[in-house]
């Protein structure tokens, strides 16, 4: 992969407080890197530093392979990279003059002032709001229009921080989508912190998870949410199901694990006696009246319902297999199955949906 952004043992502090410490962050061109962790993680700290706002103590930041502390670099860097802050920040002007500010900032010529500011607005679906005035728009619209304004620019990398927060559900859903589009159609680089595991699945390809001003895991979407390194990532990327077992055997990379005494199957390279976590994703456990007859999962338990517990569009049930296990069941599913606390049921799962993890104790 090709690095258009990258980091070297930055630090930042604070008021004598180091406030972000990263050994190496890399941005891959055209690719989308959702920064993730707890509140006060440093996300919004990073972002200001990769953006040129915030001065580093220590460490080196390079675009493109060239150090940005050189004019030089700086230079490039500024010209070929948008921010969007968590708030819009516009000015008490029209639409199209918000988004056209940019461009006359960096001294594009009228024509194409014009155009990139008319496709900004038709990419954002925001056309008829050209001649509104900015202090009339609606949350959802003031958005927009700060999106439009950075996308305008057409830069080769963009930062947004919590672009989608205080917005209502409907909105935020649809902005995402078209983000989602935009960003895919352009293949403009883009780093984002969020808070949202939803939004980091249907926008990022890249996962960099943060706490306390540190990067304790980075990887591809699928690497972060599937295979954790720590029962902390585990437990902010949704695993919902961190079980404390001892492995009694292992044989060709299938691996039996020993959990409260009942046996759980996974794949891994772990020898017997080692102590491990075994993660199990909710959206990974299948639940069924009876037994069923053939089936290919090799973990499946008798689980009596202790709680149902509504979420959006989908029952999140917590089940008793003589060991904790949580599974998400759709709507329509737990209706037509008569599901109900205290009643018993099948749980199932593969053993490839096992991710294990070295426990220390």
């Amino acid at each position: 992969m090709n690095s258009i952004f990258s980091v070297q043992n930055l630090v930042v502090r604070r008021g004598g407080a180091t406030v972000l410490d990263i050994s190496q962050l890399n941005v891959e061109s055209g690719r989308v890197l959702a920064l993730i962790g707890p509140n006060g993680a440093g996300k919004s700290t990073l972002l200001l530093t990769m953006a040129g706002l915030l001065k580093p103590s220590q460490g080196n930041i390079y675009y493109q392979g060239m150090p940005v502390e050189t004019n030089t670099g700086r230079t490039s860097m500024r010209r070929n990279m948008s921010v969007v802050f968590q708030e819009p920040l516009l000015l008490n002007t029209s639409v199209y003059k918000n988004i056209a500010l940019g461009l006359k900032f960096r001294h594009f010529r009228d024509d194409e002032i014009t155009r990139n500011v008319a496709e900004a607005l038709e990419y954002f679906g925001i056309s008829s709001l050209a001649k509104r005035a900015a202090r009339t728009l609606s949350g959802g619209e003031a958005k927009r229009v700060s999106l439009a304004r950075a996308f305008a620019l057409k830069p080769q990398m963009i930062l947004m921080d919590e672009a989608f927060n205080s917005l209502d559900p409907p909105t935020r859903e649809t902005l995402i989508d078209d983000l989602r589009h935009i960003l895919g159609e352009t293949k403009i680089t883009a780093v984002l912190a969020l808070h949202d595991r939803e939004e980091t699945l249907r926008l990022a390809q890249d996962v960099a998870v943060m706490v306390e001003g540190k990067i304790v895991q980075s990887g591809t979407t699928a690497q972060i949410f599937n295979q954790p390194d720590s029962e902390f990532v585990a437990n902010f990327v949704g695993t919902e199901t961190i079980l404390e077992g001892t492995v009694r055997s292992s044989n060709g990379g299938l691996v039996e694990v020993s959990v409260a005494g009942k046996i759980i199957e996974a794949v891994g390279n772990f020898k017997p006696g080692q102590n491990v976590y075994c993660c199990v994703r909710p959206e990974n456990v299948t639940v069924s009246p009876a037994k069923p007859d053939k089936i290919s999962a090799r973990n499946v338990f008798e689980a009596k319902i202790q709680k149902i517990i509504r979420q959006a569009f989908f029952y999140k049930m917590i089940l008793d297999c003589g060991f904790p296990l949580v599974a998400y069941v759709t709507v329509s599913s737990c209706d037509d199955l008569g599901l109900c606390e205290g009643s018993f049921i099948n749980a199932s799962f593969k053993a490839t949906a096992v991710h294990l993890m070295k426990r220390d104790k």
